[in-house]
C-alpha cells in the first residue's frame, strides 16, 4: 500500500445489534470485500513474529458472514506499555494515516485504563496475547477504512451487556469498568440488553468510539459485511457493516479521525494521584471469551483482545 494512495471514498455505518468486538469488526470488513491477502500483508508490516490472522466462513440463524481471529505462536512476550506500541506502529511503513489513527485509539484506550486503575499512562501494560491482538485488531479496523475508502464512519447505539465478569482483580461488573469510561467520553448512547455477557470489549469500545460518530446516516447501501463474534446467544451473535454513498439530501459530513480527547481534570488525572493506590503496573491479559465469566487465571477485566 503506497502512502500517497487515496481516492474519493464512502461512508460506512456500524449496525451493533450484539455488541462490538476487534474480531467481529474485522470479519465484518472482510465479509464487505476487504481483501485478506491486503490485510495479512499490511499486519506483516508491523514485525509482529509468529503471528497468524486467519477467516473462515460461517453460517448461523440462517446468516452467512465471516469469522476472524488471531493466533499468536509466540511464547513469553514481554508485556508493552503505550511508549512500546507506538515504536512498534510508528516504525513499520504503513501510510500516514493509519499510523495515526491507530495510535489514537490506543492512546485514548490506555489514558481510559489509567482512570479506572488510577495509575499514569506510562504504568499501563498491554500484556503478552493481548498486546498482539490488540495491535493486529486496531491497526486492522484502521487499515480497513483506508483500503476500502470510506471517509466516514457512523456507529448504532451499543447493547453493552450485563452481568460480572471475573479478572485478575476480582470479579468486575460489564461493561468493563474501561469499556464504559471509553463511551462515556464521548457520551455514546448505550442501549439494554438481555444478554448476561460482556458484548463491547474495551477494543470494540475504542475503535468506535474514537474513530465513528454515533448517529444513523440516511445513505444509498451499496453493500454489506457480516462479522461473526465467539459466543452462542439465541440470536445470530455479529455485526454489519453498511457501505454506501450518503443521500444527497445530506448536508456536508465531518470526516474520520477529527476528534480530540478532552483535557482530563485534574480530580479524574490518573497523573495527579498515583502513588496512593500502591501499586506500580496495570496488566492486561487475554481470557476465553466463549462465556464472560470463564477464562484463565491472568484475565483482566480490560484486555483489549476480548473478543464478544
Amino acid at each position: 500500500m503506497k502512502k500517497d494512495e487515496r481516492k474519493v471514498g464512502h461512508i460506512a455505518y456500524v449496525d451493533c445489534f450484539s455488541g462490538a468486538s476487534g474480531d467481529m469488526l474485522l470479519g465484518a470488513w472482510l465479509d464487505a470485500g476487504l481483501g485478506f491477502d491486503d490485510l495479512r500483508s499490511d499486519i506483516a508490516l508491523l514485525g509482529l513474529s509468529e503471528c497468524e490472522i486467519t477467516v473462515k466462513r460461517k453460517a448461523n440463524h440462517g446468516i452467512c458472514g465471516s469469522k476472524f481471529d488471531v493466533h499468536d505462536h509466540g511464547h513469553d512476550r514481554p508485556a508493552h506499555n503505550l511508549s512500546a506500541v507506538r515504536r512498534i506502529i510508528e516504525a513499520s511503513t504503513l501510510p500516514e494515516d493509519v499510523v495515526t489513527r491507530s495510535l489514537l485509539v490506543f492512546e485514548r484506550l490506555a489514558h481510559a485504563e489509567a482512570r479506572v486503575h488510577g495509575v499514569s499512562v506510562d504504568e499501563i501494560h498491554f500484556h503478552e496475547l493481548g498486546a498482539v491482538d490488540s495491535l493486529v485488531d486496531i491497526v486492522g479496523f484502521c487499515v480497513a477504512l483506508r483500503r476500502m475508502e470510506i471517509d466516514t464512519l457512523y456507529v448504532s447505539p451499543l447493547p453493552v451487556g450485563s452481568g460480572m465478569v471475573r479478572t485478575e482483580h476480582g470479579p468486575l461488573p460489564v461493561p468493563a469498568p474501561a469499556t464504559l469510561d471509553l463511551l462515556a467520553e464521548v457520551g455514546a448512547p448505550i442501549i439494554p440488553s438481555q444478554a448476561r455477557s460482556e458484548l463491547v470489549t474495551p477494543t470494540g469500545a475504542a475503535l468506535l468510539s474514537t474513530l465513528g460518530q454515533f448517529t444513523q446516516p440516511a445513505m444509498h447501501v451499496q453493500r454489506v459485511g457480516y462479522g461473526f463474534g465467539t459466543k452462542e446467544f439465541e440470536w445470530p451473535n455479529l455485526l454489519r457493516i453498511w457501505i454506501g454513498e450518503p443521500w444527497q439530501g445530506v448536508g456536508p459530513q465531518s470526516q474520520l479521525g477529527e476528534w480530540t480527547r478532552p483535557q482530563a481534570t485534574p480530580e479524574k488525572d490518573a497523573h495527579s494521584h498515583a502513588e496512593s493506590h500502591g501499586h506500580k503496573h496495570s496488566h492486561h491479559h487475554p481470557h476465553d471469551h466463549d462465556d464472560a465469566t470463564d477464562h484463565s487465571d491472568a484475565a483482566p477485566a480490560h484486555a483489549e483482545d476480548r473478543t464478544n
